[in-house]
């Protein structure tokens, strides 16, 4: 019995031996191997042509890592420093969430109550939807409308012009049934709170969020970045080389709560230090625990599956949310023209990261978020750089786009002239066709494109900037052209322009 209950005592010790050395060694890291680092992100950044960017990490409350990387100038030569400014674009929706959030804490909006109970007059394309709508639909993109992405896109148009809009934009689903993806959503809470506080949402932003939170260089706006000593320039990749491009401004879209914030590897970190720590920050509660909570909640299901590492996942609001390799991950990308970052954080483990760079549509900023945890939480690493050049590679295969073939026989139906005047739509706007040199142009948001003819009274845009879509010209029953079908929004019917004038009216 002795000899059988050492052996007992024996095992029992080698059992809790080995689960202490699990724990230790699934315990995260308390601090990140910098060692090498630096060398990592400027090989991965060479590998990605990315001419700059800025990094902050978090990690159980303090700033262990903020850095800038790589040239904010490349023609002159200029670094890229921890105070460089830089569009975090869509990532804007957080913070357009914290604010409404701060409404809610202050009693002066619900999540759940009915829009209509703040504005008898709100209307939106469905009359169901119109009465039920609620600020948590809007944050969550629950709301049954698509993106409607050229109603506004390239347009200068206000915020209220938006909310009269509204009625005449087809969902393309039905409300609370789906995720849709739509910036027109953080439009309409921004305006919610402007009427219910009777300030600006960049007012209100400043006052509540930037101001308690120190982040003293972030703004609202691309043009007042370049009024600043240190900001990024736009660069995209074309044709094989690296180009500077005009800077992209959200606010004459009237988007601005959707993606115009600009900051830095900084303020971003004030930030993160702030989500992080259930909405105080230097002691002081900016936002109740409770309401930044809501913000962090899963709201609705988003579409796609598992992927390796990555879980499934929701949408809280103004949160994407999954599991990173077991671990609670919330983040959210933001992109336009010349720009990219990914701002993130894993809540049960007291870590935050942000990327911001100034390449248009680079990887990069998923590849060292996901590195810095992988050190951070002592986990194996995985070579990232390989994994999303294969991933790239797999995604340019299957948007092969291939080339309508254009029969030289088609004839037009009608002359040129005939196609020719000024087509409206209540929410896109006017519409123009015209004939440039022996061929149609049309006009819409600024932009011109040539039409090439397909086939019968079908046209198509060929211009890049333009975009691709095809243009039916509807005939009435006289046979005269009375109006343009085009699917600016594919997720819904037609686009449907009816006709105002005539190139001949405009003469006479």
């Amino acid at each position: 019995m002795r000899k059988h209950g050492a052996k007992s005592i024996f095992f029992s010790l080698f059992v809790f031996s080995f689960l202490c050395a699990r724990l230790v060694a699934q315990k995260p890291n308390q601090e990140l191997n910098w060692q090498g680092f630096g060398e990592f992100v400027a090989k991965t950044m060479e590998e990605w042509r990315v001419p700059g960017l800025g990094i902050a990490v978090i990690k159980e409350g303090k700033v262990v890592f903020s850095e800038g990387f790589g040239l904010r100038d490349i023609n002159r030569g200029l670094k890229v420093t921890r105070q460089s400014l830089f569009p975090i674009a869509s990532c804007t929706k957080t913070f357009t969430a914290v604010s409404l959030a701060i409404l809610v804490d202050e009693g002066k909006v619900g999540w759940d109550i009915p829009i209509r109970e703040y504005f008898p007059s709100f209307r939106l394309y469905d009359a169901f939807a119109s009465d039920h709508i609620t600020l948590r639909d809007l944050l969550a993109h629950r709301s049954g409308l698509p993106q409607h992405y050229r109603m506004y896109f390239n347009r200068n148009i206000t915020r209220k012009e938006i909310m009269e809009r509204l009625r005449f934009l087809e969902p393309s689903e039905d409300f609370r049934e789906r995720f849709q993806y739509a910036n027109i959503n953080y439009t309409i809470a921004a305006y919610i709170l402007e009427q219910m506080t009777q300030m600006d949402w960049e007012e209100f932003v400043q006052r509540k969020v930037f101001n308690p939170l120190e982040m003293i260089n972030s703004n609202f706006s691309v043009v007042d970045s370049q009024k600043t000593s240190d900001y990024s320039l736009p660069y995209r990749e074309e044709d094989g080389e690296i180009k500077e491009i005009p800077f992209f401004d959200v606010n004459l879209m009237g988007m601005g709560p959707a993606g115009s914030i600009n900051s830095n590897a900084i303020d971003i970190a004030n930030w993160l230090l702030f989500q992080l720590n259930k909405g105080k920050y230097k002691g002081r509660q900016v936002i109740s625990e409770a309401c930044l909570s809501e913000t962090q909640k899963p709201q609705i299901v988003m579409p796609g599956g598992m992927s390796g590492e990555i879980f499934y996942w929701s949408y809280g609001m103004g949160w994407a949310i999954t599991s990173y390799r077991g671990h609670l991950m919330l983040g959210h990308g933001g992109g336009f023209d010349g720009f990219g970052c990914y701002i993130s954080i894993l809540p049960r483990d007291n870590i935050g990261c942000a990327v911001l760079c100034n390449l248009e549509g680079s990887p990069v900023t998923q590849i060292l978020t996901r590195t810095v945890y992988d050190r951070l939480l002592g986990l194996s690493e995985i070579p990232w750089n390989q994994r999303m050049k294969e991933s790239l590679s797999k995604s340019k295969a299957n948007l092969q786009e291939k080339e309508d073939l254009l029969n030289p026989e088609t004839k037009l139906f009608r002359p040129l002239e005939d196609y020719c005047g000024e087509f409206g739509h209540s929410a896109y706007g006017v519409l123009t066709v015209k004939i440039e040199r022996d061929q149609l142009s049309v006009i819409h948001s600024g932009l011109t494109s040539p039409l090439a003819h397909l086939f019968y009274d079908i046209f198509e845009t060929r211009d890049k900037a333009f975009g691709k879509y095809r243009f039916s010209f509807i005939s009435d029953n006289t046979g005269a052209v009375n109006s343009i079908e085009v699917p600016f929004e594919p997720s819904v019917k037609n686009i449907v322009f009816r006709r105002k004038t005539t190139i001949k009216e405009e003469r006479k």
